[in-house]
């Protein structure tokens, strides 16, 4: 199984975020990471949505093998590009970390489109404090969805998943238990649709 691993809109595949998955989906699969042209070019502000999705299509062109199953995984802004990529390609299925359903901006305009329009079989991976992602919302957004979903939510995680210190206090639950957690949800996924 492939996985083609892309990074969020503020750090690039070498940050330790990014590292740390990447390393753990090679668990399950052989794992490319790409490098969108403008973090590549160390440009701070992200390329056009247009050409972000030629960045992906063509890293997932170079990384594929012919009866090799595909699983793209991104953080962010790298999940979203990875659902518009699915819309053209031939993806097993997807798998979301801290999407980001409504914008950063003031208007917080809703990305929901994208996914109603997918036919793949999508996991969101999402933390219960993720501003860019909130639940109630998402599950709205799911329920009108023609493509298979699922849901693991991180409790306390931020949109990188990272607890806070109160949950691990009171729960004893560390951060490597929540994403070790995250990953057995993303091991099941994968099993379930993609064997």
């Amino acid at each position: 199984m492939l996985i083609v691993m892309a990074h969020g809109a503020g750090a690039g595949p070498d940050h330790a975020w990014m590292q740390a998955w990447t390393d753990r989906l090679g668990a399950l699969g052989r794992v490319v990471s790409l490098s969108y042209p403008y973090m590549a070019a160390g440009r701070r502000r992200p390329d056009q949505l247009p050409v972000l999705i030629a960045a992906h299509r063509e890293a997932l062109a170079a990384a594929r093998r012919a009866g090799e199953a595909v699983v793209l995984a991104g953080k962010s802004m790298g999940s979203r590009v990875g659902c518009h990529v699915a819309l053209a390609e031939a993806v097993d299925a997807l798998v979301c970390f801290g999407y980001p359903l409504v914008g950063s901006s003031k208007r917080r305009p809703v990305r929901d489109q994208v996914l109603l329009d997918l036919d793949t079989p999508v996991l969101f991976v999402q933390g219960t404090r993720d501003r860019m992602c909130p639940l109630e919302q998402l599950d709205e957004v799911r329920q009108r969805m023609g493509a298979p979903s699922a849901l693991h939510v991180v409790p306390t995680g931020n949109h990188s998943l990272e607890v806070t210190k109160t949950h691990t206090r009171t729960t004893g639950r560390s951060q490597e238990q929540e994403d070790g957690e995250a990953l057995a949800a993303v091991s099941a996924f994968l099993e379930a649709h993609v064997g």
